[in-house]
């Protein structure tokens, strides 16, 4: 089925908290739908890492192709810039061929990039400088990263949490590379992406409920074997401490354990734990989220029904 429009082409947002079943319905409703699923996960983007960040497999009976899932290797970086830029080329693509992007995840930071986007003049990562960078705390010229980032931005250093050193490190490669702060650049004028955007949300209105889902997640992911996929990656170097994917819930908690540093309910404990806490903070998002068509995970059918009616009549 062809879409045509005399205005802006249609967009879909479905978010919502981890454990909240947005795989599932994105992938039924691309099933009947004219539309692409594009991940919004920090998580998939990782190649081999696939059990500990519950990434679509090919054997689910709703399996459908996302776009921007096993993109980046264990070792590689992935800017918010270069999410930004490749969103918009994959959902032009889509777009151009006569369906709608339907965007589904949980990295609700990226949403709000797209939402309000970001400054044109961010500059991609770049290997040479952030070496530069971290030489400079290695000669002890700065105490810390964050304290870097103190006596050139204070504005950004007061945003990003002194132990987020991703971040830190991306808004002092910035400077570096353009001469401007982020908090500079931050304040030029930006452009709306251009789509009608219609959001929805899935979580379980009931937070016991949703605390339920994750153990058992946690549950599963240990039964289909994480532990033997995180070893083999420690096995084979292709995870280690130092790599951006280790930030991935769950795979540090593991490292640690194969290494005996941890025991195994301490592992089991601290990713629970951490899940919940990343739970709550989409759910914070998601209270205050504008525009939003916000449904109960315990209804899906529901959702399922509306956002196939709904989006049949846009199209119409």
């Amino acid at each position: 089925m062809n879409i045509k429009h005399n205005k802006l082409p249609l967009a879909i947002f479905l978010m919502g908290t981890t454990a909240s079943k947005k795989t599932y319905l994105a992938s039924r409703l691309a099933k009947v739908l004219p539309i692409e699923l594009i991940s919004v996960d920090s998580s998939l983007i990782y190649k081999k890492l696939n059990i500990g960040t519950d990434k679509p497999k090919k054997t689910d009976f709703f399996y459908t192709k996302h776009w921007l899932i096993n993109i980046k290797e264990p070792y590689q970086t992935y800017s918010v810039a270069e999410f930004y830029n490749d969103v918009l080329n994959i959902m032009k693509n889509i777009t151009e061929r006569g369906k709608i992007p339907f965007l589904v995840g949980g990295s609700m930071f990226y949403y709000k990039i797209l939402i309000h986007t970001i400054s044109p003049l961010l500059p991609p990562p770049n290997i040479d400088i952030r070496n530069i960078i971290k030489n400079k705390i290695k000669n002890k010229y700065f105490l810390s990263y964050h304290d870097m980032l103190k006596k050139i931005d204070i504005l950004s250093a007061n945003r990003i949490h002194c132990n987020d050193i991703q971040r830190i490190i991306r808004a002092l490669e910035i400077f570096f590379l353009t001469g401007k702060t982020l908090s500079q650049l931050q304040e030029t004028p930006r452009n709306k992406i251009p789509y009608q955007i219609y959001q929805f949300g899935l979580t379980y209105y009931d937070r016991q409920i949703l605390y339920h889902e994750i153990k058992n997640r946690i549950l599963k992911m240990l039964e289909l074997g994480f532990e033997k996929e995180v070893y083999y990656l420690i096995k084979n170097k292709f995870l280690k401490l130092n790599f951006p994917a280790i930030r991935c819930i769950g795979y540090k908690q593991m490292f640690f354990y194969i290494l005996n540093k941890i025991t195994y309910e301490e592992m089991v404990n601290k990713t629970t734990i951490l899940t919940r806490h990343l739970a709550k903070k989409q759910l914070t998002w998601l209270r205050y989220w504008k525009n939003i068509y916000l449904f109960d995970s315990n209804y899906i059918n529901k959702a399922y029904d509306f956002i196939i009616k709904f989006i049949f009549k846009k199209i119409k």
